[in-house]
């Protein structure tokens, strides 16, 4: 508990922090936003039932952009905690990112180009320990961990719109918890076990490199942002793609008060979902493959906005 309350404190503490960032630094764009929702609901002998509720969310992001003569360096940290807490349950889980993105392009025509050369690397992981709705531990820091490097070309047509393609990329999993890998969890190797079922004679792999291609793209406006990533290996599951899009939408209400709404779908062909699908009460072998996630997030609270600098040329 202390651990998930640290990593709020955190990303609360980030508001300060980001006044410190916006100073003027030649050819940098430097900037970002911070929020914190909170929600609560009290009930006294309410007729119509219903449990007491407190939930509260923070999310920072700050990026820095470096452009410089025909080369552009865009960088990117976002970070989401939110505890939830029902009736007399304790606190639990229901937001969590950590994500860092390194981008630099080299314009492939010194004059006006809006096709650039690119390398792009996109690290992904959580703060802390996860569960499902039964109490089982499914992720922890590192358990997953994502980081995907490539090589390719992008295409500018706007400052709020970039399509990037790589067609050598390297995407590597990491599961750093060994119950979690011994387990096979995100599609690492599970471990191999003797003929009791119990004793391991080979443990499970913590890590997965996978080769193959990844297109990005990416709109982004003063109060929306949209992020589609599809990536299909080259050598295992050829045709399947794996998908990630992200949607932000922050709609200042008064200068400090703001409603944010976020949505990520992700369909990832390692990662196995188990489902009750034909209704009988438990989850058969067939009944464990991979599925859509969907997650949206919607609050009002404290938005803090910060960095305005436009680069130089």
């Amino acid at each position: 508990m202390k651990l998930k309350i640290t990593a709020l404190l955190l990303l609360i503490s980030a508001t300060s922090f980001a006044q410190n960032v916006t100073q003027d630094t030649t050819y940098w764009r430097i900037g970002g936003t911070s929020s914190l929702t909170f929600s609560q609901v009290s009930l006294t002998n309410w007729a119509a039932g219903g449990q007491n509720s407190v939930a509260i969310n923070s999310n920072f992001s700050i990026f820095a952009n470096r452009v410089k003569g025909r080369g552009k360096w865009e960088n990117s940290m976002d970070l989401a905690y939110g505890l939830i807490k029902q009736g007399s349950a304790g606190f639990s889980k229901s937001d969590d990112l950590i994500n860092i993105v390194t981008k630099y392009s080299y314009k492939v025509k010194k004059d006006n180009g809006k096709w650039f050369y690119s390398a792009l690397m996109d690290f992904r992981t959580q703060f802390y320990e996860g569960f499902d709705g039964e109490d089982n531990f499914i992720s922890d820091f590192m358990a997953p961990g994502y980081l995907t490097i490539g090589l390719g070309i992008s295409y500018d047509p706007s400052d709020k719109l970039s399509f990037t393609y790589q067609p050598l990329t390297g995407k590597f999993t990491f599961v750093s918890d060994q119950d979690l890998a011994n387990a096979g969890a995100y599609g690492v190797n599970r471990a191999v076990f003797a003929g009791d079922g119990v004793t391991i004679i080979t443990p499970g792999s913590k890590s997965r490199a996978e080769f193959g291609s990844f297109f990005r793209a990416k709109y982004k406006n003063d109060i929306f942002e949209s992020k589609l990533e599809l990536f299909t290996g080259y050598t295992e599951n050829v045709g399947e793609v794996d998908v990630n899009w992200q949607n932000a939408l922050v709609l200042q209400l008064t200068k400090v008060l703001s409603m944010n709404v976020f949505t990520q779908l992700i369909y990832d062909k390692d990662i196995e979902i188990g489902a009750d699908d034909n209704s009988d009460g438990t989850i058969q072998e067939s009944e464990v493959k991979p599925r859509v996630q969907f997650k949206s997030v919607l609050g009002v609270g404290l938005t803090y906005k910060f960095g305005k600098k436009k680069p130089q040329q």
